[in-house]
């Protein structure tokens, strides 16, 4: 424990959670007081998830690392299982077309994909750690089935954000692990042309792109999101209108407190508060990659890398939206947008990074401890 205080990893993250809940007050108190006659109704929410998701960073940060090694891997399934039941009447919430949530007691809602791209990595470490034990008991046809299953169902409900991330991911830690180059050439023969197909050939995907590549050929409907989000970063400048000033969230900028937060902070903190707000995710991901680097086993390198990509991937792909960079796509920014399932899960992973973390840096206390210890005997 004294190893995960010390922190520097820690300390970026709970920044996040404080710039977080100002964020979500900020572009939610106008939205609140219209929609339920109260603006702290949002801010109130977050703050309880802030709260359970702290619970949830320090229990599962003290897990000692030998089990979540062992046991790592069954996360997967359970959260394939909890994707499965988003298809269940009863249980399954469609909102805005999409069939993504689980109904929960007194009003609350789950993401079981948020889970599942987190499980991903776990499960991909452990089948490096263990492909001979895993091979050896599973035939491989049912290994590739229990994998690829849960594709298909996000692509039912559909979420294509989630399923492009582990694509993505999954590749990456191919290449990264040393998959050879001609199964790499091999993969993006296969998975380019089938986006292209998943993307182009589905309608309200492919008004996206039409949409992206000009958003003024139709302001008023499949560009105003893009439209208002580039508004509000010109209207904040350099230095941005202050907390609290925004106009954008004044009903101009859909999702204001939660796909398109980013650009009520670009407004209300300027182009600087951006840049300080990038480098603070910038540097995440570096201390995951670092912690990676660091480790002397793949389980613990994969689990790593793999934190770090899916933390760094959903930044970059939501700023990216904002920015008018990438087509619209509805992902959160981690931490800054309202909603406890990102939230809490974002606390799950980075419980486990920081587990990792320990198991590699090991405990300066201690170590100290031991350093003195030696040196004192050398002098008796």
């Amino acid at each position: 424990m004294a190893r995960i205080l010390s922190s520097s990893l820690l300390l970026g993250v709970i920044a996040l959670f404080g710039i977080g809940l100002v964020q979500v007050y900020s572009s939610s108190y106008i939205f609140a007081t219209e929609s339920y006659g109260d603006g702290l109704y949002f801010f109130q929410r977050q703050l309880l998830f802030t709260l359970m998701a702290l619970v949830v960073l320090f229990g599962t940060a003290s897990i000692p690392f030998k089990y979540i090694e062992r046991w790592g891997w069954t996360v997967w399934p359970a959260a394939a299982a909890l994707v499965a039941l988003t298809f269940v009447p009863g249980f399954g919430v469609r909102v805005g077309g999409a069939l993504r949530w689980l109904q929960l007691p007194f009003g609350i809602r789950f993401e079981p994909s948020e889970l599942l791209k987190i499980s991903f990595v776990l499960l991909f470490a452990s089948l490096l750690n263990r492909r001979e034990h895993f091979l050896s008991r599973v035939h491989w046809f049912w290994i590739i089935i229990g994998i690829t299953a849960p594709f298909v169902l996000l692509l039912k409900q559909p979420d294509f954000g989630s399923f492009a991330i582990i694509m993505l991911v999954g590749v990456s830690l191919l290449f990264a692990f040393g998959l050879r180059w001609r199964w790499i050439v091999t993969t993006f023969a296969v998975l380019v042309p089938a986006f292209y197909l998943l993307v182009m050939k589905v309608p309200y995907r492919a008004a996206r792109v039409h949409a992206f590549l000009d958003p003024w050929a139709d302001p008023e409907q499949k560009g105003f999101q893009a439209i208002q989000s580039m508004m509000s970063f010109h209207a904040g400048g350099l230095t941005g209108a202050g907390l609290g000033q925004g106009q954008g969230k004044l009903f101009f900028l859909p999702e204001a407190h939660t796909d398109f937060t980013l650009a009520v902070f670009g407004e209300e903190m300027g182009f600087v508060g951006v840049m300080l707000l990038l480098a603070l995710y910038a540097f995440i991901v570096f201390r995951g990659v670092q912690i990676a680097v660091k480790a002397e086993d793949s389980f613990k390198r994969a689990t790593a890398l793999g934190f770090s990509m899916v933390f760094g991937l959903s930044v970059f792909i939501n700023a990216g939206v904002v920015t008018g960079l990438l087509p619209t796509k509805g992902l959160t920014l981690p931490f800054l947008s309202y909603g406890g399932s990102s939230l809490l899960c974002l606390a799950f992973m980075f419980g486990l990074l920081l587990s990792v973390e320990s198991a590699v840096e090991g405990d300066p206390f201690t170590e100290r401890f031991q350093r003195l210890k030696k040196r004192n005997k050398g002098r008796a």
